[in-house]
């Protein structure tokens, strides 16, 4: 295993991640700035004794508790990707996984136009697996899905399992035909994947990406999972 590429690749997801979730509280305390200016003005128009809608008073209310939810997801996200490193092995939900990797990626997405819709199976499995490293490897596959999504501009991430592995699809690649076999995976990817035991697989037919995971990092994959 390339152990400088990991590290590198691990800085460089932690790093956009942070940088993106910045930006995002950045952009958060701007409104909550520019909604404490307009409850100022209002303020000293009271003051003056000029009437005041109280409709408006109720917009900026709303406004400033939309950014608080909002705020607050953000930062479950940012919370939850820095304790993925706390444990190399652990049991995780998956579709908790994925709408994390969501929630990351979602500013992402929105720069580009890109819609991401997670579809839930009825059965939630559970994996033992790095947390960490799958969470870098589902963005590094949505990074390249969202530059491949062609004019539909949506990506649609969904699970199903067998007794030994769990098959997560990425969908509505559409150029996934049209580029060269050697675009994707990269090295970074196939280093992600020997540390999980995974495998990737392209569906040119279909227009989709599979990853395909142990349901415990511990047992490697047979060929009847692949």
């Amino acid at each position: 295993m390339n152990r400088q590429l990991d590290a590198e690749t691990g800085l460089q997801f932690f790093g956009k991640m942070t940088a993106s979730i910045s930006h995002e509280i950045k952009n958060v305390f701007a409104i909550i700035n520019e909604s404490a200016g307009l409850l100022e003005d209002y303020s000293l128009m009271a003051e003056k004794g000029m009437p005041i809608d109280p409709e408006r008073l109720k917009v900026v209310s709303d406004r400033v508790m939309n950014q608080i939810r909002r705020a607050n997801g953000i930062t479950t996200n940012l919370n939850s990707l820095a304790h993925s490193v706390d444990e190399f092995e652990k049991s995780i939900d998956l579709d908790e996984t994925l709408k994390l990797a969501v929630g990351l990626a979602q500013r992402l997405a929105d720069m580009r136009s890109v819609t991401l819709e997670i579809q839930s199976p009825s059965d939630f499995p559970t994996v033992i697996t790095s947390p960490f490293h799958l969470q870098n490897l589902i963005w590094q596959v949505l990074d390249f899905a969202m530059d491949a999504s062609g004019d539909k501009k949506t990506v649609g991430l969904t699970f199903e399992t067998d007794p030994g592995s769990v098959k997560i699809r990425f969908t509505g690649i559409e150029a996934l035909a049209n580029l060269p076999e050697a675009v994707f995976p990269t090295e970074k990817e196939a280093v992600l994947l020997k540390i999980l035991g995974a495998i990737i697989h392209k569906d040119v037919n279909t227009r989709e990406i599979h990853l395909i995971l142990p349901k415990d990092i511990g047992q490697p994959l047979t060929a009847k999972s692949r």
